[in-house]
């Protein structure tokens, strides 16, 4: 199991590293890429060599972070992975660093201990938050673009300050960030207003697959990989549709299926306060925060459906919301 380091802990081992690889999750969120974005710039301030990789495409997007990534233009001499809970994440193309990492910057309760090295928040609503503190214990002089990077991750993993995970500090953090001259107007715009046609086109879909069960307190969408590849949208354009079911008035939990390349299928689930995600997730071998969680299940749509549903159930009747009599 990996070794709890504190801020200072984790702050000692960077600012003696150098040569340093930024491993981000695949399929990446404005968290995971915003965390490392924030880490590669601040350890550039410091005259180290750092680069950031992902197994999949970042979206044009988040060009504006500026991230130089990684083409093997050094050899690693420390891997740093960011806001990923388990090596299963990492994908396929950044799996050969999955045993050598020596330090996990992460929020997640459910992070296995697969590095060498954690310093672990899981009161933190975002890695984006511990993120600002290593910097600032690091003596960097956060600039411009390193309070976007860490206002994307902050932001997006809360839902916009929307979302249960956000807290007290949640806010101090952006307030800090603004002060330091976040690029509040067009980071918003960019990240949560504009949506591109496929955007619109895949949410379109997913409402017409919106299935009610247990009485309405469970909603569930379900994309197969045809669906996507024809409407020609890719993993920016997915990014936040897992809240759309969670949305509905008198739902309590918001299921979203999603079929993944070799047939199974990526659940996330969305809770409202009152019931924790993680209680379905973990039965199910996955993992997540307390009204946000997810599994990956293998099998066919209905194996799938029938697997999540069943543990939606026992969740909702454990806690007593609602009276689930059945799956419909």
């Amino acid at each position: 199991m990996s070794e709890r380091l504190d801020t200072a802990g984790a702050v000692a081992r960077l600012l003696k590293a150098d040569d340093i690889l930024i491993l981000c999750h695949k399929n990446p969120d404005g968290d995971t890429l915003g965390s490392a974005g924030a880490l590669y710039w601040g350890l550039r301030a410091l005259d180290k060599t750092a680069a950031v990789f992902c197994a999949d495409v970042v979206h044009e997007r988040y060009s504006y972070m500026e991230l130089e990534l990684f083409y093997e233009q050094f050899t690693p001499k420390y891997v740093v992975a960011v806001d990923i809970a388990g090596a299963q994440l990492f994908g396929e193309k950044a799996a050969k660093w999955a045993d050598k990492v020596d330090l996990c910057i992460d929020h997640h309760g459910s992070n296995t201990g697969y590095a060498d090295a954690m310093l672990l928040d899981d009161t933190a609503a975002a890695t984006g938050e511990i993120m600002y503190d290593v910097l600032v214990d690091m003596g960097v002089d956060i600039d411009v673009r390193m309070a976007n990077c860490l206002y994307t991750g902050v932001s997006t993993d809360t839902g916009c300050f929307r979302f249960a995970n956000t807290t007290a500090r949640t806010h101090r953090v952006a307030a800090r960030l603004i002060d330091l001259g976040t690029e509040l107007q067009m980071l918003n715009e960019l990240l949560f207003e504009n949506k591109s046609k496929q955007r619109i086109a895949i949410e379109q879909l997913a409402l017409s697959t919106l299935e009610y069960h247990f009485d309405g307190c469970c909603a569930l969408i379900c994309l197969t990989r045809d669906q996507i590849a024809k409407i020609g949208a890719d993993e920016a354009d997915l990014e936040g549709i897992t809240s759309l079911p969670r949305s509905i008035e008198g739902v309590t939990v918001g299921i979203t299926m999603r079929q993944q390349p070799g047939g199974s299928y990526k659940i996330s689930v969305r809770t409202k306060v009152g019931l924790d995600a993680t209680v379905i997730a973990a039965a199910l071998g996955g993992g997540g925060h307390k009204q946000a969680a997810g599994c990956e299940i293998i099998g066919g749509l209905d194996y799938a459906k029938a697997a999540i549903l069943e543990e939606t159930g026992k969740a909702l009747a454990s806690c007593d919301i609602g009276t689930p009599r059945s799956g419909g």
